[in-house]
């Protein structure tokens, strides 16, 4: 809902600050006093460029603000989309606050030399990405072409919420993302195809490497050692057994020396107290000459001459090596890549099956699409004719009884194609991708002939001006339960509209002021005596300089703007009166 629009230096007006309320607000005036000029300010927030002259004269820039409460969840769908893609920011805060009143505050400032600059709650932003905001939030009805009702997909979900067809809609959206979900998997497994044979085929190489050569962890440590004493083995076996007679088993041994030694400090340190700790540092060293002596022995009695040994230490090594070197690991990391090589060879070979099996998955996957499809396609076809007829009584009541509405109901894509082909191909695919759109396979168009005689033809391509606007206000009306709410202007639209139409055009508009915000921009009192809010632009002359202002009017302010608008006279009984009893029919 527009809750305010400032504007600055934009023409004649120099400054305004207008306030709208729920349900219809209307917006009088003479002819020239800036009612366009505020459709323009909305105008320059859908991202239309500015008309030449638009800055005030004197004035570095015009500068427009809207600023927009929001509602909470499907209420604004789409504008939470908007959010996600161009300002993710501003999801987050509105996440951290989920209770609180969303506000959205759209600018948009036009300079002098033509430039302009836009931004979303003072975020600058581009001048395309406003303009795929601002539809989201308000549209205008009137002369020119700013209806979303124009866009075929918004035509099409206006059609499924008049016929109350979400679900069926959410049954093909959950098909076509499984649809969607094997397609995607079936054209990678496709594109992937040649490189994957082959990357199936180097990983079984290397898994059948790894595999046969076994690596263990520690291996490496395990190995050099031994190879170590087996190089230098027989020298090695010879200097321990010199090294052992001479340290114990020969006569004059080392260890008989230092027995010797002992003995002799032994005997003495009872009498020479300094002797006991030699006494004791020799006995230590004995037993640790001693320890020598039996792992020298050991090592040199386990010491064997064993070239064979030697020779299949040294090959083992020397794989391990060539392993560690191609796969740039040890081997503990070997180990490692062996199961990562057998993983990949898992996987790859699940993939290899998919594409035998992937075909019958996706065949029914489509098949289902096209089912659901199908349901939506004759729900929307008994819809229509309702909807038709709905559109037809109210284009009656607003004084369009020659006017003819219809709806088209089109396939989307090659309809001849739609049974035929192989569903893993990626010709189907790809036209199925065109022909599966995100509510179903249809396209619908919104048709009408303004007068009679004439053919058939899109919205955007008949009537203009206050026609239009009566036009959308029928479409509206019939529609105004359905889609988002959002701010809707309507421009001109009394244009033919008689005294005896005017009634029924304002009760119009203040029923669709139940669903969405309504602005009527109107010169018919009957009109502005229905809204719940009145606002009104005059224009005046001050210093030589022409200002437009817009004021709300209430109470006897309003009576004697409705009578103006009567009998050009306020100053009348009989068009307060008759501007009373207006009021008193609305309220």
């Amino acid at each position: 809902m527009l809750v305010e629009l400032i504007i600055r230096d934009l023409a004649i007006i120099e400054h305004a600050s207008l306030s709208f309320g729920p349900g219809l607000n209307v917006i009088s005036g003479e002819t020239g006093a800036g009612k366009s000029l505020l459709v323009g300010a909305l105008e320059l927030l859908l991202g239309n460029r500015p008309k030449p002259g638009r800055v005030r004269a004197g004035a570095e820039k015009a500068v427009v603000e809207g600023r927009f409460v929001v509602g909470h969840g499907r209420e604004s769908a789409s504008i939470a989309r908007w959010a996600r893609r161009h300002m993710p920011q501003l999801v987050a805060q509105w996440s951290r606050a989920a209770d609180e009143e969303r506000e959205l505050i759209l600018g948009r400032s036009v300079f002098a030399d033509g430039r302009t600059r836009a931004y979303v709650n003072n975020r600058p932003v581009t001048r395309e990405a406003l303009a795929d905001l601002a539809p989201r939030l308000f549209e205008i009805h009137g002369q020119n072409d700013h209806q979303k009702l124009h866009d075929p997909s918004e035509q099409l979900r206006l059609v499924d919420g008049f016929g109350k067809l979400d679900e069926l809609v959410a049954s093909y959206r959950t098909a076509r993302e499984s649809w969607r979900e094997l397609a995607e998997r079936a054209l990678r497994l496709r594109a992937e195809a040649a490189t994957r044979r082959d990357a199936l085929d180097l990983a079984r190489f290397q898994c059948a490497e790894l595999a046969a050569a076994a690596p263990r962890e520690d291996e490496r440590a395990e190995l050099e050692p031994q190879r170590d004493l087996l190089r230098h083995a027989s020298s090695l076996k010879e200097g321990l057994g010199r090294t052992v007679g001479e340290l114990c088993d020969d006569d004059g041994s080392v260890i008989d020396r230092a027995r010797a030694l002992a003995r002799f400090v032994e005997g003495w340190k009872a009498q020479v107290g300094a002797l006991a700790p030699v006494a004791e540092s020799l006995e230590s060293a004995l037993a640790h000459l001693d320890d020598a002596a039996r792992a020298l022995q050991s090592l040199s009695e386990r010491l064997e001459v064993d070239p064979a040994r030697l020779e299949e230490i040294e090959a083992r090594l020397a794989e391990l090596e060539r392993l560690e070197r191609k796969y740039h690991t040890d081997s503990a990391g070997l180990v490692a890549r062996l199961a990562e090589l057998r993983a990949q060879v898992a996987r790859l070979e699940a993939d290899e099956t998919s594409t035998e099996t992937l075909g019958a998955e996706l065949t029914a996957a489509r098949a289902l699409v096209l089912a659901r499809a199908g349901e939506l396609r004759r729900a929307r076809k008994a819809v229509r004719p309702k909807l038709i007829k709905a559109v037809a009584a109210l284009f009656g009541e607003l004084g369009l009884p020659k006017a003819t509405f219809d709806i088209r109901l089109a396939q989307r894509g090659d309809e001849d194609g739609v049974n035929a082909g192989d569903a893993a191909d990626e010709g189907v695919i790809a036209a199925d991708t065109t022909r599966f759109g995100e509510r179903g396979m249809d396209r619908i168009e919104f048709l009408l002939a303004a007068n009679p005689g004439e053919p058939l033809a899109k919205l955007e391509q008949v009537a203009s001006g206050g026609e239009t606007a009566r036009i959308m206000l029928a479409l509206r009306s019939a529609l105004a339960s359905c889609g988002e709410r959002r701010s809707l202007l309507f421009d001109e639209i009394d244009s033919g509209v008689g005294g005896r139409l005017g009634p029924a055009v304002g009760a119009h508009l203040r029923r669709l002021g139940e669903h969405h915000q309504v602005l009527c921009v109107t010169h018919l009192p009957a009109i502005a005596a229905m809204a719940q809010r009145h606002l009104k632009a005059a224009k005046s002359v001050e210093g030589e300089r022409t200002r437009s202002a817009v004021e709300e009017l209430t109470g006897e302010a309003r009576v004697l703007e409705i009578a103006e608008m009567i009998a050009g006279g306020g100053d009348q009984e009989t068009a307060r009166a008759e501007a009373r009893r207006l009021l008193g029919l609305a309220s």
